[in-house]
């Protein structure tokens, strides 16, 4: 059997932290986890630590890093394996997965249990995406998120509770693949993605979740910020008060990019109901709906698409597709 050759690359969070006295979990100012030695047949490891930090501290800059490390790599190895904190783990994993079109696997993994916690789940979870990024069944799957002996598409999966170690759930499109003792099983493929190269990173573009009786105070002093765009977490399948759909008129006025998707947590966002607020009437107005992915991974395709100077049409199709 040929030998893999697997780069893995180290980033920080709990996997990567322990936990003390007072039950307090903290980051060191190395990573263990470089000097955990797991051997996994028929596999040659690179292990790099290329930054130590709580996933909380991680931003676009970093994913960028990452980004083209696994670029400069090219075809040296046979899959990446990285190691991440889960609070923005999706986020990381969803900006690789977008920006990267390389057809050898992306494992990102994590831990809800610092190294030294009863139950702890870091070393289980790395050894998991190890053999995950080793399986030949693997390859052209876009970036994958493996925890709890589950496979996960980066389009689709979130962070689902905050502690539970099977915290990472697709309520769209469901688990993608399981691991076995003996196996690694996929249900299913993904439809093709379209992968755009980013250099820039330093977007304003925040994320607003609307509320009852949300007015557009709100988006006008965002307007007057020289914010580059804006997500709209929306009620429903995508609708908003009068209010803030006024709001979202003096936001287009002004040629700011506004995407809306919905704040359930499962469905898509579309254009349903044609009245002030509606769907209907705020993509009539120049919303994008983004139909399938939430706030925080809208925020980075729309931050990606504006790096490669989208017109208006163009970036309306690039973030309505899966």
């Amino acid at each position: 059997m040929t030998t893999k050759k697997i780069l893995v690359l180290h980033t920080g969070g709990t996997i990567s932290m322990y936990e003390d006295q007072d039950g307090d979990v903290e980051t060191g100012a190395d990573n263990p986890l470089t000097d955990v030695k797991l051997v996994i047949p028929n596999v040659d490891l690179t292990v790099e630590s290329i930054f130590n930090l709580p996933s909380e501290h991680i931003g676009p800059v970093h994913m960028l890093q990452l980004q083209q490390r696994i670029l400069e790599a090219g075809n040296e190895f046979d899959g990446v394996v990285i190691t991440h904190g889960t609070d923005t783990l999706e986020e990381t994993s969803f900006f690789l997965d977008s920006t990267l079109s390389t057809h050898f696997p992306i494992v990102m993994t994590g831990a809800m249990r610092s190294s030294n916690e009863l139950g702890s789940d870091g070393i289980y979870n790395y050894q998991s995406a190890l053999r995950v990024a080793a399986n030949d069944n693997s390859w052209d799957r876009g970036v994958l998120v493996v925890m709890n002996d589950e496979i996960h598409a980066a389009r689709f999966v979130t962070k689902t509770h905050t502690t539970n170690v099977a915290t990472f759930g697709s309520p769209i499109s469901g688990t993608m693949g399981l691991l076995t003792k003996r196996q690694i099983i996929y249900f299913y493929n993904l439809p093709k993605r379209r992968v755009l190269p980013v250099s820039n990173v330093q977007k304003s573009i925040p994320v607003l979740k609307a509320y009852a009786g949300m007015d557009g105070q709100l988006l006008e002093l965002l307007a007057a910020a020289n914010i580059d765009g804006i997500v709209i977490e929306a009620l429903g399948a995508g609708n908003l008060s009068k209010e803030a759909a006024n709001g979202v008129l003096y936001l287009l006025s002004r040629d700011i990019p506004v995407v809306i998707v919905s704040r359930s947590f499962n469905g898509v966002a579309e254009p349903v109901y044609d009245y002030l607020g509606g769907g209907v009437q705020l993509e009539r107005d120049g919303v994008i709906f983004a139909t399938s992915i939430n706030g925080q991974k809208a925020r980075l395709k729309l931050l990606i698409g504006l790096d490669n100077q989208l017109t208006d049409n163009d970036l309306r199709e690039y973030l309505h597709q899966l």
